[in-house]
């Protein structure tokens, strides 16, 4: 993202990061290393090791080895399985060898898990243990592409997106106009 097209993009982000202040807010690439964050990133950082926050940092990596943000997730089982299953996802859209290895080494570090009856299976909070006290956050693990032109274009979706387009113009130009 270091083209000068893309500034207004970068831009933009930035501040739909910091909108997120005082939650913590992050933007990786599809490997899961760190492209930005907000300053409530830290709380991520917090009593996990050094190496895990050497660049580039793998937040994925951090976030569920055991010696990153896993030791404070009290309910590791369950949302761990819950990104893993997100990548796994991905990985399936679009085969990716260095994904498959990202994911098959971070479920290494899962315990096992059965859901239970309230898992959502989409939507799966992780609590976090803080000095402050007990957190419960909202993750989403999605793929956007920019393109060098700076248009955002939904991996998944842009072929259904095109369709949905020609089929709303469609329905326009087959409204009969009134005349008279």
């Amino acid at each position: 993202m270091d083209s000068p097209r893309l500034a207004p993009i970068r831009t933009a982000l930035r501040r739909v990061l910091d909108g997120h202040l005082p939650y913590p807010a992050l933007i990786a690439d599809t490997h899961g290393v760190l492209v930005e964050a907000n300053a409530a990133f830290a709380l991520f950082a917090e009593d996990t090791a050094a190496e895990l926050l050497r660049e580039p940092v793998n937040v994925f990596r951090l976030a569920l080895h055991p010696d990153g943000l896993a030791r404070r997730v009290l309910n590791l089982p369950e949302w761990g399985r819950h990104v893993t299953e997100a990548l796994r996802a991905r990985a399936r859209l679009s085969p990716d060898p260095e994904l498959h290895a990202l994911v098959t080494e971070l479920e290494s570090y899962l315990p096992a898990a059965e859901p239970g009856p309230g898992h959502l299976g989409f939507a799966v909070p992780p609590h976090l243990r803080t000095g402050d006290g007990d957190l419960s956050l909202i993750t989403t693990v999605r793929l956007v592409i920019v393109t060098d032109s700076g248009a955002p274009v939904d991996g998944p979706f842009r072929k259904r997106a095109r369709q949905g387009t020609a089929r709303r113009l469609d329905r326009r130009s087959a409204v009969p106009s009134r005349t008279g």
